[in-house]
């Protein structure tokens, strides 16, 4: 545990001296959720939440999951360019404690990024003034634990795969094509709770999803943590 608390620190050391992780990771988030924005809702806002919830759950975890992508690929690349993954990987310890490193290094920006994109997204579909419309208080305590289960799950799969194809010319092309896949049931799981909440506040389906959601954050954690070893020294 030792060895992965050191590994994050010196990543966020990096991070908030350089900002670049950080700015990239919220520029291209931005950009994502802008470009849906007007493509979904062609800059009609909906007073109905039934129809403006969809849309803004669907924008903004596609923002978050791409983001996630992008931080992950920055998370190794910064070693790797400076010749120093190959130092980082022979120090003494479990592999597995570098993976654990990595994933909280990533972990705080995309955290910051999705505080922002989050509210930013139910802005500019509308979500947040139709749930006002129907006379209910947005529920910011379900919907950051949704975004923090939701970030926590895309991060673990995709700094996992950012570590295989951290040698690799088409990194930047490969690690979303081999991460999303396994994203999916955590991109589903984070939709639909995002929007049942709009919709209608805490329900049972919504502790449902967001059970699965945390199965699956575990799950990826455990199984990345446990495979990172085989799929650095390969």
């Amino acid at each position: 545990m030792r060895q992965a608390l050191t590994v994050a620190a010196k990543d966020l050391r990096v991070a908030g001296r350089t900002r670049d992780t950080l700015l990239a990771t919220a520029f291209f988030a931005g950009i994502v959720l802008l470009v849906l924005g007007f493509a979904l809702s062609g800059g009609v806002v909906s007073r109905d939440a039934r129809l403006s919830a969809p849309l803004a759950a669907g924008a903004i975890w596609t923002a978050l999951a791409l983001a996630a992508a992008v931080g992950a690929q920055r998370a190794f690349a910064q070693e790797q360019e400076a010749g120093a993954l190959d130092q980082l990987l022979a120090y003494p310890g479990p592999h597995g404690a570098l993976y654990l490193g990595k994933l909280l290094g990533v972990l705080p920006p995309l955290l910051l990024v999705a505080a922002v994109t989050v509210p930013t997204g139910l802005v500019l579909f509308g979500a947040s003034e139709a749930v006002t419309a129907a006379g209910r208080a947005l529920p910011w305590a379900a919907l950051a634990l949704t975004t923090a289960l939701g970030v926590l799950g895309f991060a673990a799969a995709t700094t996992f795969y950012g570590s295989i194809t951290v040698n690799l010319r088409a990194r930047e092309a490969l690690l979303p094509a081999l991460a999303f896949p396994i994203l999916v049931p955590a991109v589903l799981a984070t939709v639909q709770a995002t929007r049942l909440l709009l919709e209608g506040g805490w329900s049972p389906e919504v502790g449902t999803w967001l059970t699965f959601l945390t199965a699956f954050d575990l799950g990826t954690v455990i199984l990345a943590t446990l495979l990172f070893p085989a799929a650095v020294e390969g």
